[in-house]
């Protein structure tokens, strides 16, 4: 837990900020990974706009069919991701082709079914993994990460009063925020397309780390 406090003192501008003390406490729960998130992706380049984006459709078609014959909501879904045409410049400024990327996202809760299917998928090179919570995770923890916070927050409430010689305390206003923080980096891979088909069957190892949870109560309350 983390605390924090500032204590308005007697004879401030506004009679309502008397014996007002600001102060703030943290919850955290470390939690284990369970949602991976696997981005594949090519790119094409060629003299004409048309022609790049037809590849670029053709190759993102292929890994979608693929991917979706695997796709189980929750376990692993498959949605596209960015998909960009940008021109190529020459020497003399002017155009002289079009280069373009695409991109496929495999999610879930089954690491092996999304690696397994990436290792499938012949038009696409993996090009990133990262790890997160997925939504049940996160809630089940939350609700601990937030009492611890609220407890902290009274304590240290009923702390601070006792140190200026109260005896009591009220609460005014208190805000609670919550976050997740990750941290271990995100793994980017850049494999060249034509090592792609000698990927196939041979499924990336991934291993997720631990999540943190924080909820923090932040608010004031005025010592009488």
């Amino acid at each position: 837990m983390a605390f924090a406090g500032t204590v308005f003192a007697q004879g401030g501008a506004a009679a309502d900020l008397r014996n007002v003390v600001q102060l703030s406490a943290a919850g955290t729960v470390e939690v284990q990974q369970d949602l991976l998130v696997l981005n594949l992706a090519t790119s094409k380049e060629g003299p004409d706009a048309a022609g790049v984006q037809a590849q670029l459709r053709q190759a993102l078609d292929a890994a979608l069919a693929e991917a979706k014959r695997s796709a189980q909501p929750g376990q692993m879904d498959a949605r596209t991701g960015p998909f960009g045409l940008y021109p190529r410049y020459g020497k003399d400024g002017k155009i002289n082709g079009w280069q373009g990327r695409a991109e496929l996202i495999l999610e879930g809760r089954d690491f092996a079914r999304i690696t397994a299917t990436a290792a499938k998928i012949q038009t696409m090179a993996i090009s990133q993994v990262s790890f997160s919570l997925s939504r049940e995770a996160r809630a089940k923890v939350e609700g601990e990460a937030q009492t611890q916070a609220i407890e902290g927050f009274r304590a240290r409430a009923a702390e601070l009063t006792k140190g200026f010689g109260f005896s009591a305390y009220s609460l005014r206003e208190v805000a609670v925020n919550s976050n997740e923080m990750n941290p271990g980096p995100r793994v980017r891979m850049m494999a060249a397309e034509g090592k792609v088909a000698a990927m196939a069957d041979a499924p990336v190892p991934v291993e997720a780390g631990k999540a943190q949870v924080v909820v923090n109560v932040s608010g004031s309350v005025q010592m009488r």
